[in-house]
C-alpha cells in the first residue's frame, strides 16, 4: 500500500531533496512551505508555518483529503545569525517558533492516524550546530531543541509502533546556506576546515538518511540522531 510522505520547508534545499527521493521511492509526497517552487514531485500547499491556525488548517486538509499520514519529515527552520551580545529576543522567538512549532502541532494531528495503524516515523531534521559554533545562539537552540524532540518523543510512542529520529546535516549546499557563506568566501572556508572530508554535503546525501529512517525496516531503530557531516561531529582531520 502507498505510504504518504509530508514534509515542511519542502520548497527547497534539503526538503525539496526530500520530498524527490520519497516521490521516487513511489509514495504520495505533500509538501508545505510559504511559497510553491516552480515545480513540486506531489501536492503541495502554500502554509505561513509561523502560524498556528494555518498549520492546523493545513493539517485539517490532509487528513480530509488523505485520511492518513504515515511518515512526518519536520524539516522546516530559520537561521538569522547574531553574537550572543547582539541577539534580539524577537529574532530568537522567530527561530524558535518557525522550527518548534510547526514540528508538535503536524506530530500532534498525524499522532491518532498513525496510532490506530500502529505505524508511523518520523524524522526531525537538526544540524551540527548543536554541537557548538559561533554566531547561532537562536538557531543551536533550536536545534537542540529538535534532538530532545526525539529522544523524549521516541519513549513516548515507544509502544504505538512509531519510531522517531534525528537527522544533523553538516554543512549543506543549500540556497540559505550559500546566501550566508558565498562561494570562496572567509565564511566558506572555515566550515570546510571543518569538515575531513573537505567537502560539503548535497541535499540529496542528507535525503538518502532521512529516507534510511523512513524505511518500514528501520522501525526498530528510534530515538537516534545521526550526523550526515563528512565527519566534522568527530573533529577536524589532521593532514
Amino acid at each position: 500500500m502507498q505510504k504518504t510522505t509530508l514534509i515542511t520547508g519542502a520548497s527547497k534545499g534539503i526538503g525539496y531533496a526530500c520530498a524527490a527521493d520519497r516521490a521516487a521511492a513511489g509514495e504520495l509526497v505533500i509538501g508545505l512551505a510559504r511559497r510553491k517552487p516552480a515545480s513540486f514531485p506531489g501536492e503541495f500547499l502554500e502554509v505561513d508555518l509561523s502560524d498556528p491556525n494555518a498549520i492546523q488548517e493545513a493539517a485539517n486538509k490532509v487528513l480530509k483529503n488523505h485520511g492518513n499520514v504515515d511518515h512526518l519529515v519536520n524539516n522546516v527552520g530559520l537561521v538569522k545569525l547574531a553574537k550572543i551580545g547582539s541577539v534580539k529576543l524577537q529574532d530568537f522567538d522567530d527561530v524558535m517558533n518557525l522550527t518548534l512549532k510547526p514540528a508538535i502541532s503536524l506530530t500532534q494531528a498525524f499522532l491518532p492516524g498513525m496510532k490506530e495503524r500502529r505505524y508511523g516515523r518520523i524524522v526531525n531534521i537538526s544540524s551540527l550546530v548543536v554541537l557548538g559554533i559561533r554566531d547561532r545562539t537562536s538557531y543551536s537552540a533550536a536545534k537542540a531543541a529538535m534532538v530532545s524532540f526525539t529522544r523524549s518523543w521516541a519513549l513516548d510512542l515507544a509502544l504505538d509502533g512509531i519510531a522517531v529520529n534525528s537527522v544533523a546535516p553538516g554543512p549543506t549546499v543549500t540556497e540559505l546556506f550559500r546566501e550566508n557563506n558565498p562561494a570562496g568566501s572567509d565564511a566558506e572556508k572555515r566550515f570546510l576546515d571543518m569538515v575531513p572530508m573537505e567537502r560539503f554535503a548535497t541535499p540529496e546525501e542528507i535525503a538518502s538518511a532521512v529516507g534510511f529512517f523512513l524505511k518500514q525496516e528501520s522501525g526498530i531503530i528510534t530515538g537516534q540522531t545521526l550526523y550526515v557531516d563528512g565527519g566534522a561531529s568527530i573533529g577536524s582531520a589532521i593532514p
